[in-house]
């Protein structure tokens, strides 16, 4: 795959005022990109992970006033949709590119996947590299670091992904916007097939549990 990486241009979509002039552009520049890197990680994910992939590119279309301030790809086990599975997603805010695996709020499987997680972490989360960040909020930016994913706060968040309806985690990489691996295509794909792999024990919590 002649992959071309995102360029500066790509992430400045997300200043771009009004919803109909950022669509356009996301449309324009943004959204063929994220449906090359669906296609080209689908196989792989497939192989990988043990189960049929599907990509799903974001859409928004549900948005009739807001403009999106992020977007992204996501691979699900599920032809129609992702958003109730466990997933991988690569995606762009207009500071960062992400790369993650992820359960939102609408998967009913985060009580299952929350047990295991809890029954393995000692044998899956000190392996993950320091690089790694989490969120425990999809729609928001911030995330934070390996080493601030204490006792205590993954301790909460098992528990929140048990019984609290909205909560969600999620764990993979953010690249800055000015990070030269960004525009470089080839680097970039190697980068991304690594961290998918380096999460896949993640992943595999949640084909146990199901």
């Amino acid at each position: 795959m002649s992959f071309k990486g995102f360029s500066q241009e790509d992430f400045a979509v997300f200043t771009i005022p009004g919803l109909e002039a950022r669509m356009e552009a996301l449309k324009a520049s943004v959204r063929p990109k994220l449906e090359e890197l669906g296609a080209y990680f689908a196989p792989l994910l497939s192989s990988e992970m043990g189960d049929e992939m599907f990509y799903h590119t974001a859409k928004h279309a549900r948005r009739t006033v807001h403009p999106p301030v992020d977007t992204w790809v996501a691979w699900a086990a599920n032809k129609r949709g992702y958003k109730m599975l466990p997933h991988f997603q690569v995606g762009l805010w207009e500071t960062h590119l992400f790369v993650w695996f992820a359960i939102i709020y609408e998967s009913p499987l985060k009580p299952d996947f929350a047990r295991q997680l809890e029954q393995h972490r000692t044998s899956i989360l000190p392996h993950l590299p320091e690089e790694f960040v989490w969120s425990l909020d999809h729609t928001k930016p911030q995330v934070f670091s390996s080493s601030e994913m204490d006792e205590a706060k993954i301790t909460d968040a098992i528990h929140k992904l048990k019984h609290v309806k909205k909560s969600e985690i999620l764990c993979g990489i953010t690249i800055d916007r000015h990070d030269p691996i960004v525009s470089d295509g080839q680097a970039l794909l190697e980068k991304i097939e690594h961290t998918f792999l380096t999460l896949k024990p993640l992943y595999e919590l949640c084909r146990v549990s199901v």
